[in-house]
């Protein structure tokens, strides 16, 4: 059998295609605090509306109850490399982009109002659940419209990408309520459009909602109606299979938990006059919230 002589040309394409694959999964295994180090940044992302956890002020920069425990991560990240310089990069997300952007590496840490739930937990982690909510309704005061048995035959809408727009076309497939379901997308949208009429009730979480109203133009035009549907969890999005950078945040939760100062930060942000317009949520902490504090879980919703 004559041998095939050995080409050059046609082994370097091979090989290339080989080193990517071996640079790729040299990426993909590398920790996020090794990726922070390296960069000598950190990604922080924010939501534009998810009030009071992390939404733009009166300056245009994102502020929050989950924005400034991210701070608290930040600076447990300069400490723990030894990087005091460590550069802070901000990137607004969406309900929609938030979770292909923490996995391709955009971001680092995600700080707003996500639901952990089980399907989320496929995709990423989660630290310790931070705050615990139920969907309600947000609607004109003038509509009428106490709970569900009013919104046969009217338009719902809820946010693109978020756990509670799936909670809601369920609820309608299952018990027949019989409204239409829209999106928008961003709670921003979602309210505008219960203001202008152009639907007659946004289904969010109900925190979300509070604050919402809180800084409309007339608060007292809007109400928060309905018993809460399935309370889930929040908590702060992390990478997948990472678990030295979650032990980092979780560590910082605790202590702050342990501590009396995630307290502080929920009077502040949850019963104290608030940016931009100065209005107090009055929300007081719920008994599942409090009873974390001791346990420090990070269960998901189913």
């Amino acid at each position: 059998m004559r041998r095939t002589p050995t080409r050059p040309a046609l082994l370097f394409p091979a090989l290339v295609a080989a080193l990517a694959a071996l640079s790729a999964g040299s990426a993909a295994a590398q920790s996020t605090l090794e990726r922070i180090k390296e960069r000598g940044s950190i990604s922080v992302a924010y939501r534009e509306s998810s009030i009071p956890f992390s939404y733009l002020g009166g300056d245009g920069q994102p502020v929050g109850f989950g924005w400034e425990i991210c701070g608290k991560v930040v600076e447990q990240v300069k400490k723990t490399l030894g990087r005091a310089d460590l550069k802070i990069s901000t990137q607004a997300v969406t309900s929609q982009n938030r979770i292909p952007l923490l996995q391709n590496g955009t971001i680092d840490i995600e700080c707003g109002s996500t639901t952990n739930n089980s399907e989320r937990a496929k995709q990423v982690s989660f630290a310790t659940n931070y705050f615990y909510t139920g969907t309600r309704f947000l609607v004109r005061s003038d509509s009428g419209i106490k709970g569900l048995a009013e919104l046969k035959g009217k338009k719902v809408v809820s946010t693109t990408g978020t756990t509670n727009f799936q909670v809601l076309r369920k609820l309608n497939a299952e018990q027949g309520v019989g409204f239409e379901l829209i999106t928008a997308k961003d709670h921003a949208e979602s309210a505008l459009l219960v203001q202008q009429q152009r639907a007659e009730a946004f289904g969010m979480d109900d925190i979300l909602l509070y604050g919402l109203r809180a800084s409309a133009a007339n608060p007292a035009e809007l109400a928060v109606v309905g018993e809460a549907i399935q309370v889930e969890p929040y908590a702060i999005m992390l990478r997948k299979d990472d678990p030295s950078f979650k032990k980092l945040v979780d560590d910082t939760l605790a202590g702050l938990m342990k501590s009396g100062e995630f307290e502080a930060l929920y009077k502040k942000w949850f019963q104290s006059p608030i940016p931009p317009k100065g209005i107090n949520l009055n929300a007081p902490m719920s008994q599942e919230l409090r009873e974390n504090l001791r346990a420090l879980s990070d269960k998901p919703a189913l």
